[in-house]
């Protein structure tokens, strides 16, 4: 632990970081000891003797989007031990704070009053580019949780460990880069921009080892913030780069997942450029994928419960009914997982996305792919989900409908094989045209209702519709193309 006179962290240049590797490694792991398995009292003295007085706290939105403060110390001692108090206008409103005219949770007939909510002690995280600072998430009690994103989760997994489960999971994000700032895109209509590299140019090594800084200071921020990153490459894109999660408990992961893309977004900024993880940005560049991993372990013994070797690729029952239950309910739940307007964009045949719910063996063209081998690596990657997915929700809906393939004994089709662009499904697994169509189809869902709670259910479902709503409003360059001068 550090004492307080020990000499901390210091940026002389704001736009420059950390210096590459990143010193601030060991005291991420200090600062992590501060608050694991400890009391609000040895908490407090752990931040006094650290002389660390403020603390950044957040909760993750409908749409995934941290929303935060800083909390003075002895205020977060307070709230550790009695909880504290968070506008419920969070709940209210859109990801560009446009409030929903047709919420019932929570809006101007209630005068959004404050919601009840819960530091939760064991995610505190160095806070990377603020001196001697720490981070920690919270979520939120009472009525609320009901409707939070990061509840919601846990009330997936505590299904799954009464069930004898403990699911792991990991996400994997591609997301572009550009030269830009947040004035100049808004400068330029966000047209016209400038890639960070240009080209397709995927698993570039030329590309990595130009910009060798940028990947080293990522990687060595991740690390930092207990985000391990696995596997960082370039993609298939002008400026693209794909990072791979490490396995981890699954709400741990979704905390990792949910961080990644906030403080990616924060490291670029810092640096003079932008990160998007827009579905799809460009017509002219591929999607942008944010694939779930996910496997279960048996609570009591530890065994792999997706893995029989006396079984074809060594799929068990309970691995098979998981994914019955996925694939039957896919189309229930995109909006779950294709969460905007623009996810919409990406779901097309020959872009690497799918396009209705299917699933085969080590097969990229399927919404759903069972990859195989060990008993270590047998798992599905839920691949439907783009790089725009609150990952709380997503995760949620991945793990939820996979436990009621479980516990219906779900059996999914034959598996796909060859290119299942081509070929048809039948018409109960194809999926919503459009969000609109896609958050009527989840309101309606009895399992839907039942995994996730009437509450959320209606409380997303009207989040998505006014999502389509405010798209409708909207003159695009193509209608202004299509029909200026012609019509």
């Amino acid at each position: 632990m550090r004492a307080k006179k020990t000499e901390t962290i210091s940026y002389a240049d704001p736009a420059s970081q950390f210096s590459s590797p990143i010193k601030e490694k060991a005291h991420a792991k200090d600062i992590e000891s501060l608050f694991r398995g400890k009391s609000p009292e040895a908490i407090k003295t752990g931040l006094e003797t650290a002389g660390i007085e403020h603390i950044k706290v957040g909760v993750f939105d409908i749409d995934g989007i941290l929303r935060g403060k800083y909390m003075k110390r002895d205020k977060f001692i307070d709230s550790l031990k009695k909880g504290f108090s968070f506008c419920d206008v969070v709940f209210g409103w859109d990801s560009n704070d446009q409030l929903y005219d047709s919420a019932s949770f929570t809006g101007w007939h209630t005068a959004y009053p404050d919601a009840s909510a819960r530091l939760v002690p064991e995610t505190a995280r160095l806070l990377p580019y603020e001196e001697n600072s720490a981070l920690v998430l919270a979520e939120f009690t009472g009525k609320a949780e009901k409707i939070c994103p990061r509840g919601l989760l846990r009330r997936v997994l505590q299904k799954a460990n009464d069930m004898g489960y403990t699911p792991q999971a990991a996400c994997e994000f591609e997301f572009f880069l550009f030269e830009e700032t947040p004035h100049s895109v808004r400068e330029k209509n966000y047209k016209n921009l400038k890639n960070m590299t240009p080209g397709f140019f995927g698993y570039s090594v030329l590309r990595n080892s130009v910009h060798s800084d940028f990947y080293h200071e990522f990687l060595d921020m991740c690390e930092a913030m207990r985000i391990p990153i696995e596997g960082l490459h370039t993609e298939t894109g002008a400026g693209v780069l794909e990072a791979a999660i490490m396995y981890d408990e699954a709400l741990e992961a979704a905390d990792q997942a949910a961080l990644f893309k906030t403080f990616t977004k924060v490291m670029a900024q810092r640096k003079g450029l932008m990160a998007t993880f827009m579905a799809k940005w460009s017509n002219s560049w591929p999607g942008q994928s944010g694939h779930m991993h996910v496997s279960f372990k048996d609570t009591k013994s530890g065994r792999a419960v997706f893995y029989d070797e006396n079984k074809p690729h060594n799929i068990s029952e309970e691995m098979r009914w998981f994914i019955g239950g996925q694939q039957s309910l896919m189309p229930e739940l995109l909006s779950m997982v294709a969460c905007t307007v623009n996810s919409y964009s990406r779901l097309i045949p020959g872009f690497w996305a799918p396009t209705s719910a299917t699933w085969g063996f080590e097969n990229r063209t399927c919404a759903l792919r069972v990859i195989g081998g060990s008993e270590k690596s047998q798992r599905v990657e839920y691949r439907i989900s783009a790089a725009d997915i609150n990952p709380y929700i997503a995760l949620s809906a991945a793990i939820g409908s996979g436990l009621w393939g479980i516990e219906n004994k779900i059996e999914p089709t034959e598996p796909m094989t060859g290119n299942a662009y081509e070929k048809k499904s039948p018409e109960n697994l194809s999926f919503p045209a459009t969000l609109y169509e896609a958050a009527g189809r989840l309101r309606k869902s009895e399992a839907a209702n039942e995994l996730f709670g009437k509450e959320f259910v209606n409380h997303y479902a009207q989040s998505r519709e006014w999502e389509e709503r405010e798209f409708r409003k909207a003159i695009t360059d193509w209608e202004m193309a299509r029909y200026f001068e012609i019509i």
